[in-house]
């Protein structure tokens, strides 16, 4: 499975690349990433890791149409057999940029199209630290069912901390998820349609 990129409204999510190694080291080692495993420990291990990821996993870049990166997610584990994956790695490392855009909402809009619509997958689901309770907000907001939580899974900021299990149906993707997510990239391109306007006022 040799990823392509992902055209969206707003957004562009683009394979990553070894060049991606620094910029997304930093991302992962920022403050925005407190409940994600920072991973590797320097620069070039960061580049071995990418360099190390099976073609069956889709990992991104989230670019703006402008082309600054500006995040990062992934769809990976994939079982054709049973038809499920897992969502992840999902980081907007520059904040600042994507204000007033639907970017983040975006991405996770094309990975699920590319799982349920392109992949043919029934299932995605993920886990969540417990701490991470804007994450967990959203997520269920956007249809996320929780189905479990994994007691003492993570290990972030020097202590373990339960990681909850979520996972959404394809069903519940095109009754919940895909209506919500619409309406919020909808809500973004009126509020940039408006931007002109109200500088000129």
């Amino acid at each position: 499975m040799l990823a392509k990129t992902i055209q969206g409204e707003f957004i562009n999510l683009r394979p990553l690349q070894g060049s991606d190694a620094e910029r997304t080291y930093n991302w992962r080692h920022s403050a925005r990433a407190k409940y994600l495993n920072q991973g590797a420990a320097s620069v070039e291990q960061q580049a071995a890791w990418i360099a190390s990821r099976p073609v069956t996993e889709y990992n991104f870049i989230i670019e703006l149409k402008s082309g600054h990166a500006v995040g990062m997610v992934s769809l990976t584990g994939i079982d054709t057999i049973n038809q499920h994956g897992e969502s992840g790695r999902f980081l907007i490392g520059d904040e600042d940029a994507v204000k007033g855009t639907p970017a983040a909402v975006e991405a996770m809009k094309l990975i699920y199209e590319l799982a349920f619509d392109q992949l043919g997958l029934i299932r995605i689901c993920g886990t969540v630290a417990a701490d991470n309770h804007l994450m967990i907000k959203w997520q269920k907001y956007l249809g996320m069912k929780e189905e479990g939580r994994l007691r003492n899974h993570l290990y972030l900021d020097g202590q373990f901390q339960d990681a909850l299990f979520l996972g959404l149906l394809v069903d519940e993707y095109r009754k919940v998820t895909l209506p919500r997510m619409n309406f919020l990239v909808a809500a973004g391109r009126v509020k940039n349609e408006l931007k002109p306007t109200a500088q000129g006022n």
